[in-house]
């Protein structure tokens, strides 16, 4: 089909946000000379959907002010960061479309340095050693409605605590020995304020280190230093990070002057239907074997969203669609489908599949005769032109398009009734066969009338119902599988156990579709409309003995359903 009924006109996304407005301002004011930001991604796991908004958020503003945006891999925790991650998290941002040229650095490439502002906090009597265990810290610290107590060690003097510090590099001390932390204000109504730990011993392999530091720098004390090392101008992050704000001006107050000093904005981060974005729990999604893997075409990241075939300009479209704004929604998950099936309406190619398949013969066509039938490859795209469908005695059809005891308003093929067998003829279905033991339907019989080949004169009678169709000697067998959502919820963290809520339909795999033969040599990541069907992704696990493709997104334009529940 050219497009789907009812998708009407694109709906338009919002306009210029407060990020932008914001960054637009310090630099017409003069306040910075250039925009300057960066992706800071921690190498813990693979992106997702969330964070292809702070991408596209990132590189986009800097390349619409004419600034640039760094890509940073915040890698102060070895224990649960890998080589795979930064190589998928590289991978991502690229297949997004975006490029950070020579401005790609880590926190890790800054160890050296920021141990020595670490020192420099020891020597100005703004840090110090502590040595409570962890569940002291903790019991001290307070609560949101109690103030927190000084630790017995807070007293501590300068010179005790580069000793102390100095032999926790060396590796004098076992892991949680000891910690590094800022003396700032133990009364602080923001718990972030009250003495937050800046370094721990932590004995674990670093991916980029190796074995070389024994002590990790904490993420709030390497993250704001980094962007000012770095140059950054607008550290633009989401909305759980508000209350860390002052922690970060506190620790680039007291180590500057910087200029460009640093300066932390906050956005919604993105939630979606259907859907779970923590790291922690799309880890448990694959260590469990829920899923086949990071990119199982039903996970969000940015991998699954890959597989399943969504174009990397669909989730730039869908990410400006959303927009920026201070406020937590829950946006529904058919509006990343609008823009998918928007973007491959325009670009996929047109092909005829039959997923289900029921053979039919035309009794009335040659045994042996073969003829070659025109079809368009993208009505959308004139300049992709057609391609030659062979058409023969026996075809396959869905068992959907044939009912022999139909319902009311059912337009396709039934005992005695008319469809057009699309780019083909009309054919009138005349009888079937079925087994003799179990009453199924075998094949269905019918014959065609020449006159109405597509193209010709009679071509323009009209028949209420068109189905699709393969020629069952030129079909290429295929793997099929159906994607559904992954759960079963709209908000399936709300639900007790997110893992309670899981789908058991989500994935169903169809191993005998037939296909037209132009899809023989579809390589992995090939897009596809299946006529009638849907939109369909050329698998990894494709062979060219079997290939195999995952569908992307239905036919059926989601939009109005979309723009209702907003407005409701």
């Amino acid at each position: 089909m050219s497009r789907e009924e009812g998708s009407g006109e694109r709906p338009a996304g919002p306009g210029p946000d407060f990020v932008r407005a914001r960054a637009a301002s310090d630099l017409a004011s003069g306040k910075v000379r250039a925009v300057r930001t960066r992706f800071p991604p921690e190498p813990n796991g693979h992106l997702h959907v969330g964070h292809a908004k702070s991408i596209c958020l990132n590189f986009g503003l800097a390349a619409e002010l004419g600034g640039a945006c760094n890509l940073r891999f915040d890698d102060t925790n070895p224990s649960k960061e890998e080589v795979e991650y930064v190589e998928s998290i590289r991978r991502d941002v690229r297949w997004l479309g975006f490029d950070w040229g020579d401005r790609e650095f880590y926190a890790s490439d800054r160890f050296e340095r920021l141990y020595e502002d670490a020192v420099r906090l020891v020597r100005k009597g703004a840090a110090y050693v502590d040595s409570l265990s962890a569940d002291e810290i903790r019991a001290y610290r307070g609560t949101l409605t109690e103030p927190g107590r000084e630790s017995p060690h807070r007293g501590r003097g300068v010179e005790e605590n580069l000793d102390l510090f100095a032999r926790m590099r060396a590796g004098e001390f076992p892991d949680g020995a000891h910690v590094l932390r800022a003396r700032i204000d133990m009364a602080s109504p923001n718990i972030n304020l009250r003495d937050p730990t800046l370094y721990r011993i932590l004995r674990s392999h670093h991916h980029r280190t190796g074995d070389a530091w024994c002590i990790y720098p904490m993420y709030d004390y390497a993250h704001p230093l980094c962007d000012a090392y770095e140059g950054i101008t607008h550290s633009i992050c989401t909305l759980e990070f508000e209350d860390h704000r002052p922690l970060y001006d506190w620790v680039i107050g007291q180590l500057g002057p910087w200029e460009p000093r640093p300066e932390q904005i906050e956005f919604a981060r993105l939630n979606l239907t259907y859907t779970v974005m923590s790291k922690r729990k799309l880890l448990q999604l694959v260590r469990d074997g829920h899923v086949s893997g990071w990119d199982d075409p039903r996970m969000p990241t940015i991998g699954g969203l890959r597989r399943r075939g969504c174009p990397p300009a669909a989730i730039r479209d869908f990410c400006s669609r959303i927009g920026v704004s201070k406020k937590d929604a829950l946006i529904d998950a058919s509006l990343l489908e609008f823009s998918v099936r928007e973007e491959l309406n325009r670009t996929a190619p047109r092909a005829m599949a039959v997923i289900r398949p029921l053979k039919l013969v035309v009794e009335s066509f040659p045994e042996g005769a073969v003829e070659e039938m025109e079809a368009v490859n993208n009505p959308e795209d004139p300049s992709a032109g057609t391609r030659r469908v062979p058409f023969t005695r026996e075809l396959w059809i869905e068992q959907d398009d044939f009912r022999e005891d139909p319902p009311k308003k059912f337009f396709r093929l039934t005992p005695g009734a008319e469809v057009r067998l699309r780019y083909a003829y009309i054919v009138k279905c005349t009888g079937v066969t079925k087994d003799p033991a179990t009453g199924e339907i075998l094949e269905v019989r019918c014959t065609h009338d020449p006159e109405t080949r597509s193209g010709s004169p009679q071509a323009a009678r009209k028949v209420k119902g068109t189905i699709h169709w393969v020629s069952a000697a030129h079909a290429v067998g295929a793997e099929v599988r159906l994607y559904d959502r992954l759960f079963r919820s709209e908000r399936p963290e709300e639900s007790g156990s997110f893992l309670d809520d899981l789908n058991p339909l989500s994935l169903e795999v169809v191993p005998d579709a037939k296909l037209e033969p132009s899809l023989a040599g579809a390589k992995p990541g090939d897009s596809f409309q299946f006529e009638r069907l849907g939109y369909f992704c050329v698998d990894p696990d494709s062979t060219d003995a079997r290939p195999v493709f995952d569908r992307t997104v239905g036919l059926r334009d989601t939009w109005a359903k979309v723009e209702q529940a907003q407005k409701g």
